[in-house]
């Protein structure tokens, strides 16, 4: 082989590199940005939430995350990081019995102020997603819209299977894609794909889920010109036989206290 050949082979190689190495350094910096960014709207910008959510749905956010309602049985149930309360509030008017977790006081002081003002008494608890302070089986149903990675974690999985009466549903929107041929769909597109908002690990990602005991399935359904994907989860309607251990039985549970609401 000639020299330039491998000349040219050695410095191609360099550049691909580079890119990589490029490339890589640029995901960590948008990655770390975005967690900077939810951690902000989700905490001390709180109240910036509903605008930024309209801006970058134009204006379906709420109706997205309904997807979820025609899957919830009657009784109740529990939603996961439940933001502004939107949900909460539809649930309520549906004649569903709603408790509201959430680790952000900005958030609860917004659900709260949304559901007093509609004449409901809030339910709502602040706490952190894998250690869910709630007895076993006490809710017929669980709710997340627009997750954030929490709901992939095996923690996350085992306690929802837990709060769960037998035969107990866990619906989740993870994400949805905006439709329309408009340049202002376009651009949410493009910035969705560049932030990685329209991806979602649809199959392999719900492994923790199913190691669980839950039955997952999922579904893109239509709203207006948009698609949201939304993923339902079903546990047996009798409970597994527990495996023998020699923890005491309390290990690992929440006190069996009915859900309380924290009001203040």
């Amino acid at each position: 082989m000639k020299p330039g050949a491998n000349l040219q082979r050695s410095f191609s190689s360099v550049i691909l590199r580079v890119l990589c190495v490029s490339a890589v350094k640029s995901y960590r910096i948008l990655a770390a940005a975005l967690r900077l960014f939810f951690r902000l709207l989700y905490g001390p910008f709180a109240w910036t939430y509903d605008a930024v959510a309209w801006v970058v749905s134009r204006g379906r956010w709420t109706a997205w995350g309904a997807a979820a309602l025609p899957l919830l049985p009657e009784g109740p149930v529990l939603e996961l990081a439940h933001g502004p309360g939107h949900l909460l509030l539809k649930m309520a008017h549906r004649g569903l019995s709603p408790v509201g977790l959430d680790l952000s006081p900005q958030m609860g002081a917004l659900a709260r102020r949304r559901l007093r003002r509609a004449g409901l008494s809030p339910r709502l608890v602040r706490a952190r997603i894998p250690h869910l302070p709630f007895c076993d089986g006490s809710f017929r149903a669980l709710v997340a819209t627009f997750p954030t990675e929490f709901i992939l974690d095996p923690a996350t999985a085992r306690q929802a299977a837990r709060v769960l009466a037998p035969g107990g549903t866990a619906v989740i929107v993870p994400l949805a894609i905006p439709g329309g041929r408009g340049l202002i769909a376009r651009a949410l597109r493009l910035l969705y794909r560049i932030t990685g908002q329209d991806r979602f690990p649809v199959e392999m990602g719900w492994q923790a889920w199913e190691d669980a005991g839950f039955t997952v399935q999922a579904q893109w359904q239509s709203v207006g010109s948009d698609a949201v994907l939304v993923v339902w989860a079903t546990m047996p309607s009798s409970p597994p036989v527990p495996a023998a251990s020699s923890a005491p039985p309390s290990a690992g549970r929440a006190a069996c206290d009915p859900p309380r609401s924290n009001s203040r």
